[in-house]
């Protein structure tokens, strides 16, 4: 078994599912933590910020670590349109307020009538203005960013919508595909690894969904662990022509 240098980690399903703990997942924490092994929780949700999801962590689940090893695809998207021209800051975003700190962080202005940038993200209040000023914007040649493409997400009522379908509606109105910067995506793994200051074949993906995690794994060159506490079960795995690197019941039985 290949030693790691860094450890690119899911959330949700991996180190928690929804408001139960994992006990194995803060073991596996806290063996990172003692070894000094840097890891990075790579997470979809745009719509917190890292300063909330380490609270939740701390508060919730007794996994006490810092903002610096949570990177969500608000941040990542914030860094990507950063990136992309440095005269261009002004975006219109439909999102919650952790897609819009990263994005004001970055010196981004929010802007309704001529943004550089049209972002979309899941929104909890979303209305059909908002739907209406970001497809004009759109059409009038804003660049057309989505955070993740996740249909749906999990919570205590079933499977509710996820912020693919709030971009899917934008994508049906402008009859434009957005850049999408989340997992799978191989945007968002690219961005971590900048922040976790490691290359792809130094870092391993743990993760407990196929689609997402461990997809953007293999689109990144990324070797992968799938842990069967979430998502994905063996029966999908043995029809992937493409299997994760690694495959254990718990995190309890990895080996550092």
């Amino acid at each position: 078994m290949k030693s790691y240098k860094g450890y690119l980690i899911d959330l949700d399903g991996t180190i928690y599912r929804g408001k139960e703990p994992i006990p194995a997942a803060k073991r596996f924490i806290d063996k990172l933590q003692e070894k000094g092994i840097p890891f990075l929780f790579v997470t979809n949700n745009s719509t917190q910020t890292p300063e909330k999801v380490v609270q939740n962590l701390s508060e919730n689940f007794d996994i006490h670590v810092s903002v610096d090893n949570v990177y969500t695809s608000g941040l990542a998207t914030a860094d990507y349109v950063a990136d992309l021209d440095e005269q261009k800051r002004s975006a219109y975003v439909i999102g919650e307020s952790g897609l819009k700190k990263a994005l004001f962080d970055k010196g981004f202005t929010f802007e309704e009538e001529q943004p550089d940038y049209t972002i979309v993200g899941l929104d909890y209040d979303v209305t059909y203005h908002k739907f209406e000023l970001a497809t004009l914007a759109i059409r009038n040649g804003s660049r057309f960013i989505g955070t993740n493409a996740d249909t749906n997400l999990p919570n205590e009522r079933g499977l509710v919508p996820g912020a693919g379908s709030v971009i899917s509606l934008v994508e049906c109105a402008t009859q434009q595909r957005a850049t999408y910067i989340g997992k799978p995506e191989p945007i968002i793994m690219e961005k971590a690894l900048k922040r976790i200051g490691l290359s792809n074949n130094e870092v391993i993906m743990v993760g407990d969904n196929y689609m997402t995690d461990i997809l953007a794994g293999i689109r990144s060159n990324i070797d992968t662990l799938l842990v069967y506490t979430g998502v994905s079960t063996h029966k999908l795995i043995e029809q992937k022509e493409i299997k994760p690197t690694y495959e254990i019941e718990s995190l309890d039985e990895w080996k550092f």
